[in-house]
């Protein structure tokens, strides 16, 4: 399917985010998608997972969720986390993202994607990767009624000791969920994996986390240092297909 990419800016309680909208170029309205990046931001690989969305029937929103950092320099992969002044860069970019600015950039997002040209605003999903996971486990709880799907890969901080720990928002969640987890991730234990199945059982949502056996933290994206694994790829996109294809397809 021949897609389309146009830059815009969607105006925030905080400023103005860069997004960028990918959409298919025909005429019939499409089930929208609200794609989170990892921490490294947007990139290359971001808009690739942007444009195979498209092929398979959706229009795609990404945002650059770092916006209020301004102009950025792009983070080198390979090493950041053992850089100390980069590494500190990056840790205050992802804390800089606490729990209300989430929900008020999100809901910001949501409206810029349902607003937007070839979307359907009644059938909106949401993915994304590493910390991207976090936020899409969060936006579909912190905006239950926009909110069809929600997938997460190789997610982190779903589950931790403070008290605005997202797992513990799983009461609000309607949308069905799906989470794709590495076991070998420290940031998405065996013990996280149980406290979130409880607390999303509890909550009666409809959920499936996946254990990808034997892969690390990053398998799904292509461009993320010594842990990209293209079987574990592969299979990621046939479940997000199939997911997304079973939920926003109504």
């Amino acid at each position: 399917m021949p897609s389309e990419r146009e830059q815009i800016e969607v105006t925030t309680g905080d400023g103005v985010a860069r997004a960028w909208f990918h959409r298919g170029s025909g005429t019939s309205a499409r089930p929208g998608v609200l794609l989170y990046t990892d921490a490294y931001g947007v990139r290359d690989s971001m808009h690739d997972a942007c444009e195979r969305l498209v092929g398979l029937g959706y229009v795609v929103l990404l945002p650059d969720v770092f916006y209020r950092a301004g102009d950025y320099p792009p983070f080198d992969k390979a090493t950041v986390w053992n850089d100390p002044p980069e590494r500190a860069r990056l840790t205050a970019l992802l804390q800089s993202l606490t729990p209300e600015r989430v929900r008020a950039d999100a809901r910001a997002y949501l409206d810029a994607l349902a607003a937007g040209p070839g979307a359907r605003s009644d059938r909106i999903g949401v993915v994304g990767y590493c910390m991207g996971g976090r936020l899409s486990f969060l936006t579909a709880a912190m905006h239950p009624d926009a909110v069809c799907a929600a997938a997460s890969f190789h997610g982190g901080g779903l589950v931790t000791g403070a008290p605005e720990s997202p797992h513990l928002l799983a009461s609000r969640i309607k949308a069905s969920l799906y989470l794709g987890v590495a076991d070998q991730d420290r940031s998405c234990t065996p013990e996280h994996q149980a406290t979130l199945a409880g607390a999303l059982g509890a909550a009666g949502v409809e959920y499936c986390i996946e254990l990808y056996r034997g892969k690390r933290h990053g398998f799904a994206v292509p461009d993320h240092p010594g842990a990209y694994d293209a079987g574990a790829a592969a299979r990621h996109w046939r479940r997000l297909e199939s997911f997304f294809g079973e939920t926003l397809a109504a």
